[in-house]
């Protein structure tokens, strides 16, 4: 919201008479493979466990997307969720194979039956499965709030030549969302120390 009191670009500003939002967390892939690869892992680990603890507190759902696959195969260590963000009792574990969390899972169920209106996106990596869930998640209805301290991606040289530097790719995609503009949503870019599941995040 602009100071004349404006949207900003690529935000829906809430009508002073809309119920507010009913937010859940959803934490993308923090698994101890995917984690011990990332960049800035601690800092994101530690964004993410606060953002648990004020939704747990809150009564707001706190749902995990939990890669499985040739790699990150099920029971493994590499598989489990980082010891700093495991699963409480009262949370959600959805399987999933695509980058899509998505796809061929049980989420849109799991948000809908608690009556969630907006996802906030925390997780790994930055270009594939966060980017891909919060579109999914803006085409199945529901409002984004992508958390730009809570997602990460992988390290990497910044002279590779094959891809971004990993700070420039999470800047670029809190940039894009910033100005994200998808009819009928509400798209927000907000540091996880902004977000209060008690209220629902603020407009």
């Amino acid at each position: 919201m602009s100071r004349d009191g404006a949207a900003a670009p690529g935000v829906t500003a809430a009508s002073p008479t809309e119920a507010p939002p009913t937010p859940a967390l959803l934490v993308i892939d923090m698994q101890n493979t995917l984690v011990a690869i990332a960049h800035r892992a601690s800092a994101t680990v530690a964004a993410v466990a606060g953002l648990q603890a004020r939704a747990r507190a809150a009564g707001a759902p706190v749902v995990f997307a939990q890669q499985q696959d040739e790699e990150l195969e099920p029971g493994t260590e590499g598989w489990r969720i980082v010891p700093e963000l495991a699963p409480a009792a009262g949370d959600t574990v959805v399987p999933k194979a695509a980058p899509d969390s998505f796809l061929g899972t049980e989420l849109d169920t799991v948000l809908r039956a608690r009556g969630v209106t907006e996802v906030v996106v925390t997780g790994f990596a930055t270009e594939i499965c966060v980017e891909s869930t919060a579109r999914q998640a803006l085409s199945r209805g529901y409002d984004v709030v992508l958390v730009a301290d809570g997602h990460t991606t992988s390290v990497r040289p910044a002279a590779s030549g094959r891809y971004a530097a990993p700070e420039a790719s999470v800047a670029h995609h809190n940039e894009i969302y910033r100005n994200l503009r998808f009819p009928g949503r509400r798209v927000r870019v907000l540091p996880a120390a902004e977000v209060d599941f008690g209220r629902g995040t603020p407009s």
